[in-house]
């Protein structure tokens, strides 16, 4: 085991699956501060995430898949960032195709990034002594139990191992079984972040998402598709508040789970119909047939995040959905990426 490394000016920080929505926007934030190097294969991630910040200073963009070992020595770039010498000190892992529409498309790649790739990510932990994050997901417990409205840390779920998503449901539970072994056993600086429902800019069209897809097409004056009667409930965290809670955990000294969400609840519906009245459009809301295999929302108990990070969420859904809408706009919505294959 490797000692930890000085830091000659600022920290490295490892972001795997940094040009995905919500890596994408953490990248934006830990470059006010660190040296970050991104790591993508844009099976769900796209360029155009992080084309802003591509020739800033601090950052640095990899092309690789995290299923396969990587050799950050093997990369002449990073001797600007003087990675032999200083190591890595964090590493985000929020490498996974999270898709809705389309899912089987990607489920061995969804399991071997749940697994594989976990495996890969914690060696580089180990190998720099780095502090490891892994974004992990609602879906870790199930469908809630009849009655049940929150969802707390110390619950441990109800998830069917052999369902048509059990790559991803069940994929981030050993996810974070390997996780805190490797905290166990080497050591490690681990933190888990069980990540709640996200929304913002960047968000991939034609995903299953819903609200991407809800605002351009108010833009373009077309009609607002729902999948399933538009009376399901849930809750919306805004991607700012997001890269606020997992930045806080990365600097806490927390190993244990902890969820991030918004613990307020609106129907589908009315997140449409928000949409339609921010736009200004006379768009029509139709629906279509559930998508299947989903499991059923329910809230997130915050109370770890709030005790122990000091962190809720301070966007309300109107107003994130104001800048969601500003940004689609400014950008024409044409360089937000669409798949077919792809669904947070």
């Amino acid at each position: 085991m490797r000692e930890k490394r000085a830091i000659f000016d600022k920290k490295n920080i490892l972001v795997i699956g940094g040009a995905g929505f919500i890596g994408s926007h953490l990248c934006d934030e830990l470059i006010k501060t660190a040296k970050v190097i991104c790591v993508d294969n844009y099976v769900s991630g796209n360029v155009d995430n992080i084309s802003q910040i591509l020739q800033h200073p601090n950052f640095i963009f990899l092309r690789h898949d995290i299923n396969q070992p990587l050799d950050l020595n093997s990369f002449p770039e990073l001797e600007l960032f003087q990675v032999e010498f200083q190591g890595v000190q964090e590493i985000y892992y929020l490498a996974c195709p999270t898709n809705q529409l389309g899912f089987e498309d990607l489920a061995i790649m969804t399991a071997r990034t749940n697994s594989t790739g976990v495996i890969n990510a914690l060696e580089l932990a180990r190998q720099y002594q780095a502090k490891f994050l892994f974004g992990s997901t609602r879906s870790i417990y199930g469908d809630p139990l009849e009655g049940q409205e929150f969802f707390a840390e110390e619950y441990w779920g109800f998830v069917d191992p052999l369902s048509e998503r059990a790559c991803y449901n069940e994929g981030k539970r050993f996810a974070e079984t390997i996780t805190r072994t490797y905290q166990r056993v080497y050591k490690l600086d681990t933190k888990i972040a069980r990540i709640f429902n996200v929304y913002g800019p960047r968000m991939r069209l034609n995903s299953g998402r819903m609200i991407p897809d809800f605002v351009r097409s108010a833009i373009d004056r077309q009609d607002l598709v729902i999948y399933g009667d538009g009376s399901a409930q849930d809750s919306y965290c805004y991607i700012d508040d997001m890269v606020a809670g997992l930045t806080a955990l990365m600097q806490s000294n927390i190993n244990d789970p902890v969820n991030l969400g918004n613990q307020e609840m609106s129907t589908i519906i009315d997140v449409a119909n928000i949409i339609i009245e921010l736009v200004d459009t006379k768009s029509n809301v139709v629906f279509e047939d559930s998508i299947s295999g989903l499991v059923k929302p329910a809230l997130p108990d915050i109370k770890r995040a709030k005790r122990l990070l000091g962190w809720f969420p301070v966007v309300d859904l109107r107003a994130g959905l104001e800048k969601t809408i500003a940004d689609m706009r400014g950008s024409r919505v044409l360089t937000y990426h669409e798949s077919s294959t792809d669904n947070l």
